[in-house]
């Protein structure tokens, strides 16, 4: 697996994560009282935020991104649905990257 490839794993389940404690977890504290929902899901998401995070700086360094991209992958990943727009973005790119013919 290479590092776009990691970034675009990591940025679907980060942004999977995002949604479960957006539309699951918060209306489950918020309506039922049921508070553990969001202590689970948000320490989950948090840390798939932050591996999220570093794969995206790793990313900039080894593919030598403009800072604007990289600063787009991190901004995406706190807008609902973000991270699956993105993750099109580097499949493109990532497809680009494999046919040695392409056209920039």
């Amino acid at each position: 697996m290479n590092s776009l490839q990691s970034l675009r794993w990591a940025g679907i389940i980060e942004g999977i994560s995002f949604l479960l404690l957006l539309f699951i977890a918060m209306p489950l504290k918020y309506g039922a009282g049921f508070d553990m929902a969001v202590t689970v899901v948000g320490a989950a998401h948090g840390g798939l935020f932050i591996l999220y995070v570093a794969i995206a700086l790793f990313v900039w360094i080894q593919k030598r991104w403009p800072f604007l991209r990289m600063l787009i992958a991190v901004i995406v990943s706190v807008i609902p649905f973000g991270p699956f727009v993105f993750e099109r973005s580097l499949r493109r790119e990532e497809n680009d990257e494999l046919e040695p013919d392409a056209v920039f």
